[in-house]
């Protein structure tokens, strides 16, 4: 062999070898977001998109009508304009013409695959299908149906979709935003049936890779996603997702702390005081490798009192209004949230509906603070003087909360009001609250969608167990008056006018006792920017870049 072909051989070689470093350093320098999912996921399928666990990563996969910011207000998705007739009962969906599904084989020459208003009314239709048996098929209650019961669902063209609802429902585009609205391909889900569940396709800024059951979810960036940031850059900035699912808190801590995931959220016990001061601050020490985030979320947590009295027995204490006033006023919420939650969470002295919602008003809506004195007056009133004659008390409650039971246990008597525990497992529990068997209990209410009516509707009379959600039995003529206006009333402002009327009522009546409204709480490495945080607790990753 000449030298030019030895030359040519050495070239070769050390340009595959080049090569091959490059790629390895591409791969390397991948910017791969990673989180750990301590509860699993059971599905991928939006239909089934019930619960934080399975709403972040349909969050990343799929994309329905309309979406909402980080201020809860209704902005477009693949929709992008409407329309609402006048009388409130047709909403007209002009389309984008630029989105599509992932790429799958199952679509016809491997082509891409656009979006039009046919997969809506497929989609949506879906929602319904008692043989897909959805948890969100609730959501479209108010969408009329023909005679053959068939809902509303129309297109009208390949670029208009239209439905059509029974009656005026005010809140019904941001229902629209729930994940189970997110637009699926028909011929996916039918190829695949019942394993769509791990086999998704939509069409999300992330596309589905691998999934290994209880190990590792992987996502990687779409190439065709539709939404610009305000420069014009194509998003996600990230090129992929990789989720975990430890089960063990501790040791997902440890791999946080070891920078082997980039996001945590929540706080558990195990590392509570670790990472966080009792005024809810981050513990200095950690300030140079880890970033906390922390804002309002959709969640009011209480105490319910039971006011069904089918046999009138008026033995009852809790029937008597002033009793239950003076519960509410007899602990500190405040103290609670300092010492029992280390600062996450505001202490509930408004109404019920929580900070986070448009309507949350604290000038107007006057709740209930810590007041001992008030408290043994309204006992005396109800003719309980010192708690002198009041029989104990059963509280029902799960394990998870039982410090801050006791806690309110401890406080409430000292002002000569005996509270017993009835400590249940959590799934027994919440079944005996929709039974109506529990006098009093504590439950919780993270909104399905961003408005006020989702809270206040659980105090309306014609929202009885079992059609419904309201726990209490609480009824009011005046308050169902009100609520009924509400649901009439489109201006925003006048409609949340009407909601701090509805909470100021139900504070007067007192059928629950508001305990705090929740704290979102994240902690991310140095290396994440651009993670927004709305009220609803969504991973929205879109916009987050990764150094």
């Amino acid at each position: 062999m000449n030298f030019s072909g030895i030359r040519f051989i050495v070239y070769t070689l050390f340009f595959l070898i080049l090569i091959s470093c490059n790629h390895t350093n591409k791969n390397q320098n991948k910017a791969i977001f990673k989180y750990n999912e301590s509860v699993g996921i059971q599905s991928l399928d939006p239909a089934y998109a019930s619960g934080q666990a399975a709403l972040w990563p349909c969050n990343m996969l799929y994309n329905g009508l309309v979406d909402l910011d980080e201020n809860l207000q209704v902005i477009p998705m693949i929709a992008k304009s409407w329309t609402i007739s006048e009388d409130g009962k047709t909403y007209t969906f002009l389309l984008r013409n630029d989105v599509y599904f992932h790429d799958t084989k199952q679509f016809a020459f491997g082509k891409p695959r656009s979006v039009d208003a046919h997969d809506f009314v497929y989609s949506l239709g879906r929602i319904l299908d008692p043989e897909v048996a959805s948890p969100g098929a609730w959501i479209f209650a108010q969408v009329a149906r023909d005679a053959n019961g068939k809902p509303a669902f129309t297109a009208i063209n390949d670029s208009v979709f239209e439905i059509r609802l029974s009656a005026p429902f005010p809140p019904f585009l941001s229902i629209l935003a729930m994940k189970y609205c997110s637009v699926v391909p028909k011929e996916v889900v039918e190829h695949y049936g019942k394993e769509f569940r791990k086999h998704p396709v939509g069409t999300g800024p992330f596309q589905f890779q691998m999934w290994e059951e209880g190990i590792k979810l992987v996502l990687r960036k779409n190439p065709r996603y539709f939404e610009k940031d305000e420069k014009g850059v194509q998003l996600p900035y990230i090129d992929g997702v990789a989720i975990s699912f430890i089960i063990d808190k501790q040791a997902m801590f440890m791999e946080f702390m070891k920078g082997n995931l980039d996001f945590m959220s929540g706080i558990d016990p195990c590392y509570k005081d670790a990472l966080l001061t009792k005024e809810g601050k981050l513990n200095p020490k950690y300030r140079d490798q880890i970033k906390l985030q922390t804002g309002p979320y959709l969640n009011t947590e209480y105490l319910g009192f039971l006011l069904l009295d089918k046999k009138k027995d008026k033995s009852n204490p809790l029937l008597i209004k002033e009793v239950r006033q003076a519960i509410n006023y007899g602990f500190d919420r405040e103290k609670m949230i300092r010492y029992l939650r280390n600062g996450i969470g505001y202490a509930g002295t408004s109404g019920f509906i929580p900070k986070g919602m448009l309507s949350f008003d604290t000038s107007r809506v006057k709740g209930y603070h810590y007041d001992p004195v008030k408290a043994n007056q309204l006992l005396a009133q109800a003719g309980f003087p010192g708690g002198k004659g009041l029989p104990p008390i059963s509280l029902s409650v799960s394990a998870a909360y039982l410090d801050l039971s006791q806690y309110i246990q401890h406080e409430l008597s000292k002002i000569g009001i005996t509270l017993q525990l009835d400590v249940q497992q959590a799934a027994q529990q919440r079944q005996m609250m929709r039974n109506y068997q529990l006098p009093f209990f504590r439950g919780s209410w993270i909104a399905d969608y961003p408005d006020a009516e989702n809270y206040l509707s659980l105090f309306y009379s014609k929202n009885f167990q079992p059609v419904g959600s309201n726990y209490t039995h609480f009824e009011n003529p005046a308050f169902d008056q009100i609520f009924e206006k509400s649901q009439q009333e489109f201006d925003e402002k006048i409609r949340n006018n009407y909601y701090t009327q509805l909470d100021s009522l139900l504070m007067e009546d007192a059928p629950v006792v508001v305990l705090f409204y929740d704290q979102i709480i994240r902690f991310t490495q140095k290396s994440i920017n651009g993670l927004d945080m709305p009220p609803t607790n969504m991973l929205n990753l879109k916009k987050v870049q990764k150094k």
